[in-house]
């Protein structure tokens, strides 16, 4: 039951600081934050470790609070993401499911609509991303790339957010996905592998031309 709860509050605060609810320099108290989760303090404390172990919590003065976002090593995640999601999309254009893939080229052609609806639309939009990238997970039927990928999104996720209140870039990276699902769902592995390397190369330009502080900015996804 312990470790359920740990379990729980570990995914509730990780999506609460990837999804900028929590922000940079937040503190976390742990008599507060067990309250606000309705969970004891034993499983809360096992959460919080594994947040620390993730790099997404660090200890202060006045506690653990979220660590901050920077863009000083955005280049050298994004040589890691373009290696490993090159590799998922060749592995998975070989070894789909064409139903799952069908699907979602079917949804990533009404993505344009999606954005156009603002915060509804979007948050469908975003929850439709995740879908892609669990259904490359699936697909690849490689444990240690599974595994490693998802180590690399943890850290990528709130970076990636720097620039993703662009609406216009948010529409071209639906359109980029949409590509890599085609590619995929027609089995040509080189495609997807090149579609994915120009939607994270444009991915990392936009980042890296934010001209706002981290902290200042108000986030969206990818």
């Amino acid at each position: 039951m312990a470790s359920r709860a740990s379990d729980r509050a570990y995914e509730m605060l990780r999506d609460e600081i990837l999804e900028w609810q929590l922000h940079p320099g937040t503190t976390l108290g742990e008599v507060e934050t067990a309250a606000r989760l309705g969970i004891s303090r034993t499983p809360l404390r096992e959460a919080l470790g594994r947040l620390q172990a993730d790099g997404l919590l660090a200890e202060s003065g006045r506690g653990l609070i979220v660590t901050a976002v920077s863009t000083d090593n955005v280049a050298e995640l994004f040589e890691l993401r373009q290696a490993l999601e090159q590799q998922a999309a060749r592995l998975a254009a070989a070894r789909r499911d064409e139903t799952v893939f069908a699907d979602l080229l079917a949804r990533f052609r009404t993505a344009p609509a999606l954005l156009a609806a603002d915060d509804p639309g979007r948050h469908d939009y975003f929850e439709l991303v995740r879908e892609f990238d669990r259904a490359v997970d699936g697909a690849v039927q490689s444990s240690y790339l599974v595994s490693a990928l998802a180590n690399l999104r943890i850290h990528l996720a709130r970076v990636r957010r720097l620039s993703k209140d662009n609406p216009e870039r948010l529409l071209e990276a639906a359109g980029e996905h949409r590509m890599i699902v085609e590619a995929i769902l027609g089995g040509d592995g080189d495609l997807a592998a090149h579609a994915t390397h120009v939607h994270l190369h444009k991915s990392l330009q936009a980042i890296l031309s934010t001209s706002r502080t981290p902290a200042s900015r108000t986030p969206a996804t990818s």
